[in-house]
């Protein structure tokens, strides 16, 4: 299964090996607590180089994951070739920006040829790419590509709309700006009435994104 759609990842998101190293991003918590003034050994603050450092190992796992073990032939040989969508699937990533979160959903359609993936596997697709240093359109794309290449299907189609936190305590500052991004490939993208059915099913009965 690598050898289908594996090498494009390693090839370029630059996937990681290994852990990440927790001693040097401790230290360097403490010495930003120190530049703004902070005292790094008041007691709230004693551990808080450590639960950085842990919650960036979370955050940032999707440079960790391997993409052949995440489907875990979850792959399925099916007749069907109609639109199968998933959406609304909440999504928390970090702006390589700022390093401040965007959060969001996401939502996933495919038109099969011959082959389908397992339900689970699409919302952890999305975070595979999410948990990384990201921009959204980037990440949109990432998705598309990745279940392209996996599925070789008719179509793909990805929309995210996302809250940046970068955009709404810093900078501009507005609170209600949402950022919205698309990928169409196939289908999706030369059929006008194929990409309209898509939007209609995943506008139909959406609750308001709100954070």
């Amino acid at each position: 299964m690598k050898g289908e759609f594996a090498n494009h990842l390693y090839t370029n998101a630059t996937l990681l090996e290994g852990e990440i190293d927790e001693d040097r991003i401790r230290s360097a918590v403490a010495n930003i607590l120190s530049a703004v003034g902070e005292d790094v050994h008041r007691d709230g603050l004693q551990r808080t180089p450590d639960r950085v450092a842990r919650m960036y190992g979370e955050l940032l796992a999707g440079y960790r994951t391997d993409p052949v073990a995440l489907v875990n032939d979850a792959l399925f040989e099916v007749n069907y070739d109609e639109m199968v969508i998933v959406r609304d699937i909440e999504f928390y990533s970090l702006c390589e920006h700022h390093m401040l979160p965007f959060v969001g959903r996401a939502h996933v359609a495919y038109m099969p040829k011959g082959r389908v993936l397992g339900l689970s596997k699409i919302p952890r697709i999305v975070d595979m790419f999410a948990r990384r240093l990201q921009v959204q359109e980037r990440l949109t794309r990432q998705i598309a590509d990745f279940l392209d290449e996996l599925l070789h299907p008719m179509g793909v189609a990805v929309v995210l709309e996302a809250f940046h936190m970068c955009a709404m305590i810093r900078g501009v500052k507005k609170h209600d700006a949402r950022m919205v991004t698309s990928t169409m490939l196939g289908a999706f993208r030369n059929n006008s009435a194929t990409r309209n059915e898509f939007l209609a099913n995943i506008g139909r009965g959406s609750e308001p994104l709100h954070i």
